[in-house]
Formats: C-alpha cells, structure tokens, sequence
C-alpha cells in the first residue's frame, strides 16, 4: 500500500467516529469523579498519567508489540497467548468486558474490510482490539510505531471526552489536556516497546477499585 493510502488509513483508525463503542466506557472515571477523587482539571490531568505510566506503558503498549510481531510470522499461537495475558491483566468483569467489547465491533471491521481474513485469527480479534489492530497493521503495511501512536492518541482523546462529561470541564480546557498528555505520552513511548516480558502488568489498584464500584454505581452515563 502506498504512504498517502497508509497515512489516511490510520487517520481512520485513530478516529474518534470508528465505531468500536470507546466511548461508552468510563475505565473507572465515573467512580473517581462519583467519590470526589477527580473534581478538577489537574486532577484528571494527575490521574490519567498514572494510568499511562502504570498501566498503558506497562501493558497495552508492550503487548501490542508483541500481538504485531506475532502476526507479522502468523504466529497464532503466540497471539492467542498474549491475548489470553492481555486480558488477564484486566482486573475487573467491567474492563474485561470493554476489551471484549470492543474487539467484537473491532472483528465485524475487519470482516467487512479484508473478507479473506484467515479464519483462525478472528476468535483471538473478538476478544481484544488490540489484537485486530496488530494484524490489520501488518496487513496494511503500517508500522507498529505509528499504528501504536495512534492507539494513545485514541485512548488519550476517549479519556479526556469522558472527563468533559464527568469532571465536568469546558474544551478549551480539554484541548489542553490532551496536548498536556500527548507530550506526556511521547516521552514514554519509546521506553514502553522496550519492556520484558517479567516486567508486563499493570499496577493501577485505585482503577481497578473504581471499576469495580463503577459496576454497581447507582445512577451512570457509561457502560458497566
């Protein structure tokens, strides 16, 4: 595929409208703001790095790497075990259930979009995005770098749209953020690709007690 062709694919799938129902999730935002952990700007701001750095880096970043080097040999057994790890670090029903999710809408894309997909490797797309992600890069012949850039840009914009509905906070002050953690976010880029496979897992405990209130909050806007 050609670079013009390339650029404009992942401009799709690092659009906010790609229909994979990112923002109906809240990953434990909802409860923070509920319990008065969140009620500022800065404070998004504070909580959204420890979720890149403690989580994002340590897990979405590292393994997608390793989901794309395993497509990249059609190594389906690798992908299914990186995927099966993958969700393991999920650590709530309500973030398991998001992945899963997700790669369902993400798989009815890819079906629709390369029908000739091998058969093997759509049960393993269903169960993670990033998964469909990784393959659909190779196919497409665009670099993990890139496609992975595109995946925070998504997860960083997905985040700050949630806090604009929650926190809440205008968008003027939202554009900011999302320049603020970008520039976060490609100061640890690199660092994140680099990471052992003994030094895979999260360590967000905070999230993960949010996401599991979040499933039984009273009143919500998102998904549980």
């Amino acid at each position: 595929m050609e670079p013009n062709r390339q650029q404009l694919r992942l401009m799709q799938l690092s659009s906010s409208s790609l229909p994979v129902g990112s923002f109906t999730w809240s990953q434990g935002l909802e409860w923070a703001v509920e319990a008065g952990w969140i009620t500022t700007p800065a404070a998004f701001k504070r909580w959204q790095i420890q979720q890149m750095e403690q989580s994002f880096f340590c897990v979405d970043l590292p393994l997608f790497s390793r989901l794309y080097h395993a497509c990249e040999q059609d190594d389906v057994a690798s992908a299914a075990r990186w995927t099966a790890y993958l969700l393991a670090c999920r650590e709530t029903h309500e973030l398991r259930e998001e992945e899963r999710n997700r790669g369902a809408a993400f798989t009815r894309l890819i079906k629709s979009w390369e029908p000739d997909c091998p058969i093997d490797w759509l049960p393993l797309f269903a169960k993670s995005q990033l998964c469909g992600m990784a393959w659909l890069g190779v196919r497409w012949e665009i670099d993990v770098q890139s496609l992975a850039l595109s995946l925070g840009y998504s997860w960083i914009e997905s985040a700050v749209m949630a806090g604009v509905k929650l926190v809440p906070f205008g968008q003027q002050a939202a554009q900011q953020l999302i320049i603020d953690l970008s520039d976060h976010f490609a100061c640890g880029f690199e660092t994140a690709f680099l990471r052992a496979d003994d030094r895979l897992g999260a360590a967000t405990p905070l999230s993960a007690i949010a996401s599991a209130r979040h499933e039984t909050q009273y009143s919500r806007l998102f998904r549980s």
